[in-house]
């Protein structure tokens, strides 16, 4: 009863991104510019991928869920920061917090496992391109996508759980602009022990998706490698530079996160988490777009179509 009477009334209070005031009034105005930048491109993208048949395949059908997922992922917190940024507050509740942490896991790790189902895809396309339409089919696309979203969720709900059950006791100041994990179990007065392990197998569980991907391009690579003709060396490796670029920028920062100090709360890492909660979500429409004619033709027909009707 004490512990629930705790998390009705607990509120955290949430430090932002830097603790020196000139730095947050940069990265408000860069979160400014970023968000709607976020939200407007990985639409665009969804749009022109529904508009145009040309693009009815898996390769934009796992893009188009990989920018529904962006949007998503880059709302849980960036409203919630420029809200408080605006409105002079930084608190934030229990049940604020739960629900942000969740959302931002879920989300992350769906992108991941996207992210590989997209790698997949690309291998089947080069190594087995006779029997890509067979193995690729609609009902396996949805089938991996509806596999990202509950393994995703499966992976998430017992760290939100035990999250959930900790008390909280002394200082109540999360040394970032949203809620995660590592900082609630550092303010925790509970045994946290199980939790930290818990949290090493969702790192695990988060790393699959990273190791099917390599697997995936280890394929194509020696696929392509067989390949005398440079002409469709150069084909292939272009048809996978956006997802590797897209790939190389996620896992990156994920990394630069993750694989640091508990403690540690420098400029640095204040941009590598800006990097992976919202500068990651914004560059992929442009990422796929630019290097990709078929998206770019798809978005002239989209605007084309707005400008005439």
């Amino acid at each position: 009863m004490r512990e629930e009477n705790q998390s009705s009334t607990l509120n955290f209070i949430l430090l932002g991104i830097t603790s020196q005031q000139k730095q947050e009034d940069v990265f408000l105005i860069f979160f400014l510019f970023i968000y709607p930048t976020t939200l407007i491109g990985n639409l665009l993208i969804i749009l022109a991928i529904r508009s145009d048949v040309c693009l009815h395949n898996p390769m934009y059908f796992f893009l188009a869920n990989l920018s529904f997922v962006d949007i998503f992922f880059s709302s849980v917190t960036i409203p919630k920061m420029l809200a408080n940024h605006l409105l002079g507050s930084k608190a934030i509740t229990f049940g604020g917090c739960i629900t942000q942490m969740y959302f931002m896991i879920a989300l992350g790790n769906t992108d991941s496992y996207i992210l590989a189902a997209m790698a997949y895809d690309r291998a089947v396309a080069i190594s087995r391109p006779l029997h890509y339409t067979t193995i690729i089919s609609p009902k396996f696309c949805i089938l991996l996508v509806v596999g990202s979203w509950v393994i995703a969720n499966a992976n998430t709900l017992p760290h939100i759980l035990l999250t959930a059950s900790l008390s909280f006791c002394g200082n109540q100041e999360v040394a970032n602009f949203y809620c995660d994990i590592s900082s609630l179990l550092k303010l925790s007065c509970s045994d946290i022990h199980f939790n930290v392990k818990m949290m090493y197998l969702g790192v695990g569980i988060f790393c699959v998706p990273l190791i099917c991907i390599i697997i995936s391009y280890i394929w194509v690579f020696s696929t392509v490698l067989r390949v005398p003709s440079t002409k469709c060396v150069l084909k292939a490796f272009s048809t996978c530079g956006s997802h590797l670029t897209v790939v190389s920028l996620y896992y990156g920062t994920v990394m630069g996160m993750y694989f640091r100090p508990l403690t540690s709360h420098s400029l640095k890492d204040a941009v590598i988490t800006v990097m992976y909660i919202a500068v990651t979500p914004m560059l992929n429409p442009f990422i796929y777009s630019l290097r990709n004619r078929d998206m770019k033709t798809a978005l002239g027909k989209l605007f084309s179509k707005r400008i005439s009707s």
